[in-house]
């Protein structure tokens, strides 16, 4: 046995494994008038659309909705638990569902319809789930013996194409996403889904990110996971602007993962001026474990492996070349959402909507949800916070090593547990890992100088042995996620604002429209029930809430000639907890002073269920 795959066996057998039960032993059990999390209802994300909407319906409106918004914001997230007598087991397998806020002269439509995949068609058809997904295994087939089961491994067309997490443009034309390598053509007006596209026809992936990025010219980037011969390897993919953005699509990078046999788990990543932003977190796809789970018919996220001893790796590589400039190291954290990455001064600013580990992915179960009434540690499986890396150019270079992370001061150094459960560490709040938090540990010194002369930061970057060592600055000390930005005028460049619904599940209403907080100050959010707009630079906060009403991703808008980074307006959908599930709604905000300028309210023939992630199309009413 070689040294390497002796490596890949003992850090498979050591590594902390995902476990889709997500019953807690631990937490205890109220009487059924007994909530932890009162002013959360997660009956917003149990909901199954009985019937679509396909003609466009009208709503009451109120307020003012500017004349010169013109446009259809687009929304794509979980539509449908049920499949037959059998439910999925996790949110992100739901059946896709679109929604369309058609907006033109002041007035809104509202419309909803699932996207169109072979896994929708094929579960319809069965009547039970045929395609095995994130959370769900697929119903055993008796006519597929293990031999079949071993050659689909290695046909993309073998998996889920569920495009369910988030909507892009190509040109003129809107395409749903997932982390598989498909992706669905929808019609922005209609909902239609008119096309199938498997990316790996075209550039060598096995899958991508579900938040490419688009240029102004209209090119996009994404980065996916591609095999090589060395190994497993990320790859940043250019679809150039034109007639033929997937035919003309070609690999522009490619990094090996750290890892042979488990490359990391990537749901984005960052763009700059000149540099592509690749953050390896330490939870990984295991290769063997995926092996084990085609045969054996299970779920896929029986693949994910979270190693919490392991750094997560920030690395830069060059536009213009394709090659790898530098890479960093920073205790690990979780992810999915990076807000923005931008250069300034011989630096590389990149903000992170971070968790300490990746348990909030074992929050979206549906067991989990329908029980987190029950679990009093739920709030601290979802506990995240926004976090800025500075990253400092010019420094000296690194080798790309394995080495151990540090470990947080005050906290149990224990080995991992065979559930990710109970260990100290998993229920610390990721503001300790912050220069700027508030329960920062006196006595922890670093040695050296700091490499960050960022004017303003309170980031901090340490040459070490292994190369340079990144501590964050705390940008508010909220819950934060789905994050939005200017996107067309400020995606890769230095900005002042962010969007985002709060994600802390614990806290109380505050009863307010609008209010301020420092970064110093506590939470006062609850879960997704809250927008918030965040000053990175002054760092403070302003809110918009409303009693029982759960806004989805806030989407910027500016106005027609926007003289300031946050002229324009907010829109989210919203809908609201307990027994009016067939309500649906459009808020729109001033996005200056997060107060409402007007909103159109739809009552609808059917459970309307929260949606995920979306795009603002102008003018396609």
């Amino acid at each position: 046995m070689s040294a390497r795959v002796f490596k890949s066996f003992m850090r498979d057998f050591f590594a902390v494994k995902y476990d889709e039960r997500r019953d807690n032993p631990e937490a205890t059990r109220l009487d059924g008038n007994g909530r932890y999390y009162p002013n959360c209802s997660s009956d917003v994300w149990l909901r199954s659309c009985e019937r679509e909407i396909v003609d466009p319906i009208e709503g009451h409106h109120s307020g003012h909705i500017p004349s010169w918004l013109n446009g259809s914001l687009l929304r794509n997230g979980p539509g449908s638990w049920k499949v037959g007598d059998m439910t999925f087991g996790h949110l992100f397998d739901c059946s896709a569902l679109l929604h369309r806020f058609a907006i033109k002269a002041g007035r809104v439509t509202y419309q909803n319809r699932f996207v169109d995949t072979q896994t929708l068609q094929k579960n319809r058809a069965a009547q039970r789930i045929v395609i095995t997904e994130f959370g769900t295994a697929a119903v055993p087939d008796p006519c597929h013996t293990i031999f079949d089961k071993f050659s689909a491994m290695f046909r993309a067309d073998s998996g889920t194409d569920n495009s369910m997490i988030s909507i892009y443009p190509f040109g003129d034309q809107y395409y749903t996403f997932t982390e598989t390598p498909f992706m669905h053509r929808i019609n922005p007006c209609t909902l239609a889904t008119e096309g199938r596209i498997c990316t790996a026809d075209f550039v060598g992936v096995i899958n991508h990110t579900s938040h490419p990025h688009v240029l102004p010219s209209g090119t996009v980037y994404n980065l996916g996971t591609s095999m090589t011969k060395s190994g497993p390897a990320y790859t940043i993919i250019c679809f150039p602007h034109g007639q033929q953005m997937f035919e003309d699509a070609h690999v522009v990078a490619t990094l090996p993962c750290r890892w042979k046999l488990h490359p990391g788990y990537m749901h984005t990543f960052g763009l700059t001026e000149h540099y592509f932003v690749i953050v390896e977190q330490p939870l990984s796809v295991s290769l063997t474990e995926y092996v084990k789970a085609q045969l054996s018919n299970q779920n896929l996220s029986a693949c994910l492996k979270w190693y919490e001893d392991k750094p997560t790796l920030f690395h830069l590589v060059e536009r213009a070349t394709g090659k790898l400039l530098q890479s960093y190291e920073s205790e690990a954290f979780f992810y999915l959402h990076i807000i923005n990455a931008y250069e300034q001064d011989a630096h590389v600013v990149v903000d992170i909507c971070s968790y300490k580990n990746p348990e909030m992915i074992n929050c979206m179960y549906l067991e989990a949800i329908a029980n987190m009434q029950t679990n009093p540690d739920y709030a601290k499986l979802f506990r995240g916070r926004p976090l800025r890396f500075v990253l400092p150019l010019g420094a000296a270079p690194n080798k790309r090593r394995l080495v151990k992370s540090m470990s947080l001061v005050g906290l149990s150094g224990s080995s991992p547990a065979t559930r990710m459960r109970h260990s100290a560490s998993q229920y610390a709040d990721i503001s300790h890992m912050a220069t700027n938090g508030k329960q920062q540990q006196q006595e922890e010194e670093q040695t050296g100088v700091n490499l960050v002369s960022l004017a303003g930061s309170q980031a901090e970057a340490y040459q070490t042995p292994s190369g340079i060592w990144l501590r964050p600055e705390l940008l508010c000390d909220w819950g934060c996620e789905t994050p939005r930005i200017y996107y067309e005028r400020h995606m890769g460049k230095n900005y002042r604002y962010f969007y985002a619904i709060s994600s802390d599940v614990d806290a109380h209403n505050p009863g307010t429209v609008s209010d301020r907080i420092t970064a110093g100050c506590s939470s006062s959010s609850v879960l997704f029930r809250q927008l918030i707009k965040v000053d990175v630079l002054e760092k403070t906060c302003k809110t918009w809430c409303e009693p029982n009403v759960y806004p989805s991703e806030p989407i910027f808008v500016a106005s027609p000639q926007p003289q300031s980074e946050d002229d324009g307006v907010i829109l989210a959908s919203m809908v609201v907890g307990g027994l009016n599930d067939r309500y649906v709604g459009l808020i729109v905000l001033c996005a200056k002073t997060m107060t409402e300028l007007g909103r159109c309210d739809f009552h609808t023939n059917g459970p309307v269920p929260k949606c995920l992630h979306g795009w603002f199309a102008p003018n396609t009413v």
